[in-house]
This record gives C-alpha cells, sequence and structure tokens, in this order.
C-alpha cells in the first residue's frame, strides 16, 4: 500500500509501506542561476569543530542569518528549492488558465482547476453552499443503514471519516490487489494526543474543541449547539482514538495485516452496516479485505449502535467542514489555518493563495502538471547521470552483503537477490496517467477539488482484483521527494528532487555523492531496515531469514534504537528510538554505502585529482560536508515538538550527528579521535550494513 496520510513536507507522516527520505511536494528547475551549491563554505562556523557537533560546524552561518518565513513551518534546502520550483510551476498553470488549450486535455484541466481556486471573490460569495448536497445528506441520516450509507458516499468523494478505504496489494501476495481498511477518523494527528494526561496535551485538546466550536459556528450553528457539538466530535474521537494503535504500534506489517472475507469483517464489527457502506462507496463486492487494525474495527461495529445517530451527525459534519476548509471561503480558511497552522504548528502567516491553490493542483492532476514541467525542465542527460550513481551504490551495497560477517549464507543470497530484483524509477514515469475521466471544469472551487479526490479515490478502488501496474508512480515528477516501496520493491526519484544543492550534473563525485548519493542509499536501505527486511525480493510480507541471523540484525538494530533514545531536542522530549528506526537504520545505512559507492567513482579519476582540495575541504570532507548540509534546516519549536511526537524521521541535526558519528570513514576524514561525540567507539557503532 501507498498510501500518503496528511501533514507536511519533508516529514509529512506516511504509512508503514511507502518509505521515504521527506516529504515537501514540489520541485524545481534543474539549472537556477541563484541555486545554491552543494557545499556552501559561507555556512560553516570555524568557531565551532567538527568532532564537537557536525552539523552545527556545517551549518552554523546558515543558522545565524536565515529567518523562518512566516508561512513556513521550517527553512532550510526543501524550501530553497520549493520557492524556485514553485515560480516555474506557477508560470505553467497560470499559461494554461490563460490558455487552456482544447476540452479535455491535461493542459485544460490544469488551467480550469487553478482558475476556479484563484477566484476568491466567487469562492467566497459561495461560503460553504457548494456542499449542501453533502450537508443534507448527513442531516438526513435515520439509522444505521443511513449511517453507512453517508460514510460511503463521502469516502467516494475522498472525504475522511471513521476509517480509510483504498485499494492496495496484498501484503503477502504482493501480485493481488484488494480492498484495505485502516483505522482513521481523527482530528488530531494521532490517538495519543486524546489519550495524554499531561498539562500541554489537555490544553491543546481543550483549544482543538475551541476550533471545531468555532467551524461550526461559521456553518451557522448557535453558540450553544456549537459548544454541544464540539464536545461530541471529541468525545466520538476519543472513543475511536482509545481503539487506535500508537505511531508506533503502525510500524509493525505483520501486527498490520488481517486478510478477511468480507463476511468475517460483517461478524467482527457488526453494527456497522458494511453492505450498505461498500455499496455507496462503488464497491459492492470488496472481495478480501485486509482490516489492518481488528480491535479498531470491532470499536467501530459497536460504536456504530451504541453512539447515538445525533452524534454522528455531528461528527460527520465536522469531518466534512475539516477536510474542505482548505477549499472554503475566507472565514473556514482562517480559523482551519489558526489552529492547524498557528497552534499546531507554529506559523506566523498563511501562505499565499497562489501556492496553495497549486499544491491543490499538483495533489489532484499531479501527472498532468508533472508532463507539462519535465518537457521544459528535466533533460534525458540528468537522468542517465542519476541512473549511474545508482548502479554505483547498488555495487556497493552487493559488496558489502557479500562481506557482512554476521550474515549466513542462505540470508545473504536472499539479501543479494532482494538487491538485484530493486527496480529504480527516476524522473517521471515511462506511461502518464489517464485523467480522461476526470471533469474538470470553470465551476466552484471546491466541486473540483471533490472530482479530482473522487477520480483517485476511483482509480485506486478499480485495481481491485486487477494485476499490479508496475508502471505507476506514488508521487508526481515535480515532487522533492523519493520513496521505497516495500511491496513494489521499488525506488523512485522524481524530477523535483534531481535538482541542485541535492543534484548538479556540473558538481563534483564528493558533492553528488554525499547530497543525492546519500538519498539513492537512504531509499535503497529501506529495503533492509526493520520494515522493509520484513519483504522479500518480490514485495511479499514474508520472513526470508533465518532464525540466528533475523537474531543478530535485531540486536544491531536495537543498538540504533537505544542511541536515538538518548537524543533529546530539548529537556524532555526526547526522539522517540522505536518510532524513528527505520528511518535511522536507512540513514545510517545510506550514507555508509553512499561513501562505498563515491570510493568506487573516486578510483576511476586520475590519480592526481583524488586528493585535490575544493574550497579548503579534501573531497572526503566535502563528502560529509554536502550530506550535512542537505540536511540544514530551521524548524519552528510548534512544529518540532508534532513531529517528534508523530513522525517516524528523527529531526534533521540528528540525522546528520547521528549516522556520522557511526561511520569510522567520517572520523578518518576530519581526523577525530574514538570516543567524542561525532566518533562512537568501536562497541557502540550501530554497523548493519
Amino acid at each position: 500500500m501507498t498510501i500518503i496520510l496528511p501533514l507536511s513536507r519533508r516529514w509529512r507522516i506516511v504509512a508503514p509501506a511507502l518509505m521515504c527520505l521527506f516529504l515537501p511536494w514540489s520541485g524545481s528547475p534543474l539549472h537556477a542561476e541563484e541555486a545554491p551549491r552543494p557545499v556552501e563554505p559561507k555556512f560553516f562556523d570555524a568557531k565551532i569543530k567538527p568532532e564537537e557537533n557536525f552539523f552545527q560546524y556545517a551549518n552554523n552561518g546558515f543558522f545565524q542569518k536565515a529567518a523562518i518565513p512566516g508561512d513556513r513551518t521550517q527553512w532550510g534546502v526543501d524550501e530553497e528549492v520549493q520557492e524556485r520550483t514553485e515560480a516555474v510551476l506557477r508560470g505553467i498553470v497560470e499559461e494554461c488558465a490563460k490558455t487552456p488549450g482544447a476540452p479535455g486535455t491535461a493542459r485544460q484541466k490544469v488551467g480550469d482547476l487553478f482558475a476556479s481556486g484563484m477566484d476568491e471573490a466567487t469562492v467566497n460569495a459561495q461560503g460553504a453552499s457548494p456542499l449542501a448536497p453533502q450537508f443534507e445528506m448527513i442531516g438526513k441520516i435515520a439509522d444505521p443503514r443511513s449511517l453507512a450509507d453517508a460514510i460511503g458516499r463521502l469516502h467516494a468523494l475522498g472525504l475522511n471519516a471513521l476509517f480509510n478505504v483504498s485499494g492496495e496489494q496484498d501484503e503477502k501476495e504482493s501480485a493481488a490487489q484488494i480492498t484495505w481498511l485502516a483505522q482513521g477518523g481523527l482530528g488530531l494527528p494521532n490517538n495519543e494526543y486524546y489519550t495524554k494526561d499531561d498539562e500541554k496535551s489537555k490544553e491543546l485538546r481543550a483549544q482543538y474543541e475551541r476550533h471545531v466550536a468555532i467551524m461550526l459556528l461559521l456553518h451557522g450553528s448557535s453558540p450553544a449547539e456549537a459548544a454541544a457539538g464540539a464536545s461530541t466530535v471529541l468525545r466520538v474521537e476519543t472513543a475511536l482514538a482509545k481503539a487506535s494503535k500508537t505511531p508506533v504500534e503502525l510500524r509493525d506489517p505483520e501486527g498490520n495485516y488481517h486478510r478477511l472475507p468480507a463476511a468475517e469483517l460483517e461478524k467482527m464489527a457488526g453494527g456497522f452496516d458494511w453492505k450498505a457502506y461498500f455499496a455507496a462507496l462503488g464497491l459492492p463486492d470488496p472481495g478480501p479485505i485486509d482490516v489492518c487494525q481488528t480491535d479498531f474495527f470491532a470499536a467501530v461495529g459497536k460504536m456504530a449502535t451504541e453512539t447515538p445517530l445525533a452524534d454522528w451527525k455531528t461528527y460527520l459534519r465536522w469531518h466534512l467542514l475539516h477536510d474542505t476548509a482548505d477549499s472554503l471561503s475566507t472565514e473556514f480558511v482562517s480559523e482551519d489555518f489558526r489552529f492547524y497552522g498557528a497552534t499546531l504548528r507554529g506559523l506566523k502567516e498563511q501562505r499565499p493563495r497562489w501556492k496553495r491553490v497549486l499544491a491543490a493542483v499538483d495533489s489532484g492532476i499531479g501527472e498532468g502538471l508533472g508532463r507539462i514541467y519535465v518537457e521544459k525542465y528535466f533533460p534525458p542527460a540528468a537522468k542517465q547521470q542519476v541512473l549511474a550513481m545508482v548502479g554505483d551504490i547498488k555495487a556497493a551495497l552487493k559488496d558489502r552483503l557479500e562481506a557482512l560477517s554476521w550474515m549466513g549464507a542462505e540470508t545473504r543470497a536472499a539479501a543479494v537477490k532482494k538487491l538485484s530484483a530493486i527496480v529504480v524509477k527516476i524522473g517521471y514515469p515511462d506511461k502518464w496517467r489517464d485523467y480522461s475521466s476526470l471533469e474538470i471544469k470553470r465551476q466552484p472551487y471546491i466541486l473540483n477539488v471533490l472530482a479530482a479526490q473522487a477520480f483517485e479515490v476511483r482509480r485506486r478502488l478499480a485495481r481491485i482484483g486487477k494485476p499490479v501496474d508496475r508502471d505507476e508512480w506514488g508521487m508526481s515528477p515535480p515532487t522533492v521527494n523519493a520513496y521505497y516501496s516495500p511491496n513494489r520493491n521499488e525506488i523512485v526519484f522524481p524530477a523535483g528532487i534531481l535538482q541542485t544543492p541535492y543534484f548538479n550534473p556540473q558538481a563534483d563525485d564528493a558533492s553528488n555523492y554525499g547530497s543525492i548519493g546519500s538519498v539513492i542509499g537512504h531509499e535503497i536501505t529501506h529495503g533492509f531496515d526493520d520494515q522493509g527486511c520484513q519483504y522479500d525480493a518480490e514485495g511479499n510480507l514474508k520472513n526470508w531469514w533465518s532464525e540466528e541471523d533475523l537474531k543478530r540484525f535485531q540486536e544491531r538494530s536495537a543498538k540504533v534504537v537505544l542511541q536515538y533514545d538518548a537524543f533529546e531536542v530539548e529537556p524532555g522530549l526526547p526522539v522517540n528510538g522505536k518510532l524513528t528506526a527505520g528511518e535511522n537504520i536507512a540513514d545510517i545505512g545510506g550514507l555508509k554505502i553512499a561513501y562505498s559507492a563515491w570510493q568506487k567513482a573516486l578510483s576511476r579519476m586520475p590519480a592526481k585529482d583524488r586528493d585535490r582540495k575544493t574550497d579548503g575541504l579534501t573531497p572526503e570532507q566535502r563528502f560529509f560536508v554536502a550530506y550535512a548540509q542537505s540536511w540544514r534546516e530551521k524548524t519552528r519549536t510548534e512544529y518540532l515538538r508534532l513531529m517528534v511526537k508523530s513522525n517516524p524521521h528523527s529531526p534533521p541535526q540528528f540525522r546528520v550527528n547521528g549516522p556520522v558519528s557511526n561511520l569510522p570513514e567520517f572520523a578518518r576524514a576530519f581526523g577525530i579521535k574514538t570516543g567524542t561525540s561525532m566518533a562512537r567507539p568501536d562497541g557502540e557503532r550501530a554497523d548493519i550494513w
């Protein structure tokens, strides 16, 4: 399954089976005169020694001068890249809006979606009125059947309520695609926000309840009705949260796989009318279902009959407002931002309208927009250069697998087989998505947004029972990101990330391998982290380890967990080593194999060039500085706290200092003595891949 759950950029939350380095949403042109170099000497701080804090040594000059814009939760490389990209994409969508082209073309749909979103006067005049049919449907709920029917119809529009549904690969039979159900239905980031009793959590829940009340008030409730409704929403969501798994528990693929016939689901959660739900969804015969969290759905069945219908109406009305707020009139947008932007993430101001509408275009018609983008900004030569780097990195990992002292022959052979089978996708899809059945026109903006969401729901549900489309991508081409899918055993690098400072065809190999090379290594290593290692070469959730080798791997993984548990973001707020284990293993392993791959590339250079210094740095030092500077980022305190509690990635400073402290190659490059904070002793190093 490759479901992306909403939050934002490099620390966006994702479902376990799509493993990403980081998740911003857009890219930028490959060459831009103002683009920074992969290694920027102006960011060094000579007052800080590499052995004290390498992240600060490489980036403190940046931190001293950089300011976080009011509409950002952080500022760093990703945001710099996004700013350039957004300017380019803005030109594309504005031109499409001005001259949309023939009806039915991607250009027409991109232009009309953007134009409808930018017509702020009309959007404000309409308020929430375009949603009247959905609110009327909710108001007519009169029994359990009509409740299930309403939820099915909301899900068919891509709206979230109660739980999540999709058509995804079977975790244990990766050639098959089946119905997939997972926990959901919360307005706060995860279940722990409802269950913790510390004062900060209590205050945040109180602020959330006030936010819900204001949104209901904006939609026409009286003050008393809005307050009562907000209390109801919090009560219903708390019950769902208590039945939900924690972020750490969601990282266990085996514990979140339960393939059942539909009849078994009806027994387990019989209080919910599943036949009515699936009929309304447009999937009358769901076939076998992966019910990811069985306890949650048992609770849903019980709540469906025990919770008053009036409470369900209030809950659904809130989630309809919540899910569409960004596309409604200014009062809804502003209140949504006040809580989710300012309170929860620390933002000072809303992003400009054109950027928010552009994001909706990328989300709704990403490959249509992306096709126009890559024709202008992603030359074929760049793709070939990156493919060559991937080849070096895969070869480096193969060398390491064949030399591992702790892995037995049988497991080693299976690991090499899996590595060899990894599919590599670079830049853009070979087969573009067909949007012919998606109708976008100059109509109310929210109706275009819902049309795009409904198209995606239909597209995913249509996969059920059909062969897996191996050409499918999980991200649009302009996305500044990369991911590994264990179900498909593939790594994917959209064009958006293949640009400076991550990748520059004119830069030296040390810089490129330290930046984009470590990204490539990271994604490949995801196939062998604590989650990815549970999937075989074909993408099946299947053990391919000997008992002894698995035990050794788990012992080494536990060392990574302990290391990161010891990192503190602020006093009393440690990194969650279990939650971040997979990403930390991928960071350490990715950097290590990228370095080994770079050594292969270095050996092909003339001997006279191998030790040449640039900017006062040896090639080895430039490799590690490029890595550290690719993670430079200032983050708002509120957002940092949110991410530490809910995201499987460690904060940037630990994504640098954690990996380098485990690499003796780093210590040698900077002459750092073993035993300092940046050079762990042999017995304390995490050495898996």
